[in-house]
């Protein structure tokens, strides 16, 4: 299975919080997914924001990121470009979706990769990421 997943349904997966268990129980085998340099630099700003927020200690973020870069490394993450045409269906899923879904940029973003990447299904747990990867006919779990 080829996957796309946002940086929070992979921070979940990678590390733990309230989606964690979830997350796991979503990948009994771990599919290949997509990774964007987007998606990379996006994952260790949000372990390292928990660490800010006093969610994380820096041993558990250390650990998480180590996981992380390890398995990118073993070849669990297919890196792809974020290409022009990635940005430019970006501004037209915004233009024709944010004002009814109310959309942030990095979900606008995350949503215009995985369009154009096509892959088996995109893993998020952010409700209005969800509604927009649906509305552009994404398999998107969990539902």
């Amino acid at each position: 299975m080829i996957a796309y997943a946002d940086t929070a349904f992979l921070v979940s997966l990678y590390g733990r919080d309230t989606n964690s268990l979830i997350a796991r129980q979503l990948l009994p085998l771990q599919p290949a997914f997509l990774l964007t340099p987007l998606g990379d630099a996006e994952f260790v700003n949000a372990v390292e924001l928990l660490v800010f927020r006093s969610y994380w200690s820096r041993s558990e973020a250390s650990a998480v990121v180590d996981r992380f870069l390890q398995e990118r490394n073993a070849g669990v993450f297919r890196a792809v470009p974020f290409t022009s045409e990635m940005w430019d269906k970006a501004s037209e899923l915004s233009r024709l979706r944010t004002a009814a879904i109310g959309t942030r940029t990095l979900d606008v973003l995350h949503v215009a990769a995985a369009l154009l990447l096509k892959p088996d299904v995109f893993f998020t747990f952010d409700k209005r990421q969800a509604q927009l990867a649906k509305a552009v006919r994404l398999k998107v779990a969990p539902l």
